[in-house]
């Protein structure tokens, strides 16, 4: 059952009755030869070593053995290897294997936990190993497109960064790195390899200065591709602030229509039903509501995507940045020159049609992760959950 192969073999069975163990003890022939690469090893001493099993039915599993320490020919010394385990494991591959299946199926790392009877560490210890043993196992030579985003990790003001492919059939976190600065940036960008990074035809990312300074610095033949949702997202703050303003100057005058209308002027305009399009049509027609109107240059900027290329696209936002400029609404006039300096980055969208939708849904995810955990203090803990879950990794041991 336990699949041994000689020199090992079974020496005897205990059981445990009233803790409900069974301990397997194995044990090496002591005329065992030892060799490695063709050479002979000598036996320098023996270990006490332990390792967690199946269970054997209601009884939880104990394999135990002398391992025999191996001198080899430069006189270093190594413990010998076990067919059950892997070096440096307190668990066998079948037990390790069984527990990575159980931690992936749980709602929490709690459950996971009760349902294996081990402790935090032991848990966080096998995810270790699956995560490092699957980012030994994987292969990125086909990445081409890849988005970078931001996610907080603890207080005032901590984050975390993420790359994640966005050209794989099942998109993947690649790496997470401490901070969102230039140097995290750049951290994330060479843990891919280097011919890799220079396949590299495309960055998705927001408008951050810090993550553009990365990308020019270790991938400079990629483009950087500024997200549409982030574009939407800055539209939509930008109306925000039109409508809080014009609210407080309209109710200093008793006047209440924009009184509980912040959600409508949120939405993402390919969103609304016909009654909210309807509502919303009222206010431009009859109302003049500089809400309205700004609302009206969000609304408008959702073409852009759609131009067929490049020429088109910059005629395009000519012509919105120009109605932009005029509106007088100082929160549209703000946005349209941000985006006006970041023109290029968002003509390249029209060469890649990538966006960072996969990093926002990664975040939503990851977002449960933290929640589940009840938030982490080691950033160490918080990458590897992570990877385990997203990373889309060959996790099992063999």
């Amino acid at each position: 059952m336990l699949g041994l192969t000689p020199p090992w073999h079974v020496k005897e069975v205990e059981l445990e009755m009233e803790t409900q163990r069974v301990t397997i003890v194995v044990e090496a022939r002591s005329d065992a030869e030892w060799e490695e690469a063709g050479q002979r090893l000598t036996i320098h001493g023996y270990e006490e070593r332990r390792w967690r099993h199946l269970d054997t039915m209601q009884f939880e599993t104990i394999i135990t053995a002398r391992v025999p320490r191996l001198r080899k020919g430069d006189g270093s010394t190594a413990m010998a290897p076990v067919p059950w385990a892997q070096a440096r494991s307190r668990w066998t591959l079948m037990y390790e294997a069984f527990a990575i299946r159980v931690i992936q199926m749980s709602r929490s790392i709690s459950q996971a936990r009760e349902l294996l009877r081990l402790d935090w560490s032991s848990v966080e210890r096998i995810m270790e190993r699956a995560v490092q043993r699957g980012l030994d196992r994987r292969s990125v030579e086909a990445v081409r497109h890849v988005g970078m985003d931001e996610k907080s990790f603890g207080r005032r003001q901590s984050y975390i960064s993420t790359l994640v492919d966005l050209d794989a059939q099942t998109p993947r976190v690649l790496e997470v790195e401490h901070g969102r600065d230039t140097e995290a940036g750049k951290a994330l960008l060479k843990s891919l390899p280097e011919p890799v990074r220079k396949q590299v035809k495309a960055v998705a990312m927001d408008m951050s200065a810090a993550y553009q300074a990365a990308v020019r610095k270790e991938m400079p033949e990629a483009e950087v591709v500024h997200d549409r949702f982030h574009v939407s997202k800055l539209l939509g703050e930008a109306v925000d602030k039109v409508r809080r303003g014009e609210h407080v100057r309209l109710m200093a005058k008793g006047d209440k229509r924009l009184l509980g209308t912040r959600y409508i002027w949120l939405y993402n305009p390919s969103n609304l039903n016909l009654e909210g399009l309807k509502a919303l049509n009222e206010r431009f027609e009859v109302e003049h509501l500089q809400t309205a109107r700004a609302y009206y240059h969000r609304i408008r900027f959702g073409d852009f995507w759609r131009q067929p290329d490049t020429v088109a696209g910059s005629q395009f936002f000519a012509r919105w940045f120009h109605e932009a400029q005029q509106s007088c609404l100082e929160p549209v006039i703000k946005v349209s020159k941000t985006l006006q300096a970041h023109l290029t980055g968002l003509l390249s969208y029209f060469r890649h049609k990538i966006t960072n939708s996969m990093c926002e849904c990664f975040n939503s995810i990851i977002q449960a992760i933290k929640a589940s955990a009840k938030g982490f203090r080691s950033f160490e803990n918080y990458r590897t959950r992570i990877l385990f879950f997203l990373g889309k990794l060959d996790l099992a041991p063999r």
